[in-house]
């Protein structure tokens, strides 16, 4: 049930599909910089690779967001573990032109919905410290910061990145 389309208010999500390979890599080139601060390269020259690698895991589900008819980005929920009623939303990008809306909080109503209901008891969300934006969005979200996990991975590009770790349980979720 994790892996079925979801909608929200105002927006969708449909599990990653080669049919949205060159939508979702053109979606994600607009703005490469970011990609600088995330553990996977998604800009035009690691999108191929990044995609793959995430879609090949059978412990996620990747799937693009919509506002309405249109691509917004992209999200996933990843390490499902069902025994341990767990998962993490991560690996997030909304196009520049839906950042400051309230597009990233629908889309993640959605998407926390549709883990509750499946029996998911706890979200996770793992954020680079220099993540500044995402920390926020966080803390809006009503997410609780549990801590930073020091060094915890090496990025694409070699960066040796702290994460700040949030999570989001079943009975203190207010949709």
């Amino acid at each position: 049930m994790l892996s079925r389309p979801m909608t929200g208010d105002g927006c969708g999500a449909e599990l990653f599909r080669e049919a949205h390979f060159e939508g979702l890599k053109a979606a994600c080139a607009e703005d490469p910089e970011i990609w600088k601060i995330y553990a996977n390269n998604f800009g035009p020259d690691g999108f191929r690779a990044s995609i793959d690698g995430y879609v090949s895991n059978p412990r996620n589900r990747t799937f693009v967001l919509f506002e309405r008819d249109e691509i917004a980005g992209m999200s996933s929920f990843l390490g499902i573990d069902e025994a341990h009623q767990v998962l993490e939303i991560g690996g997030t990008y909304c196009r520049p032109k839906f950042r400051g809306t309230d597009f990233n909080r629908r889309a993640k109503d959605m998407m926390l919905r549709r883990a509750f209901d499946c029996g998911i008891r706890r979200v996770e969300f793992r954020v680079d410290a220099r993540n500044g934006r995402s920390q926020a969005a966080m803390k809006k979200l009503g997410a609780v910061r549990e801590g930073v996990m020091r060094a915890d991975r090496i990025t694409w590009t070699g960066h040796i990145r702290d994460t700040v770790l949030f999570a989001i349980l079943k009975d203190e979720y207010d949709a």
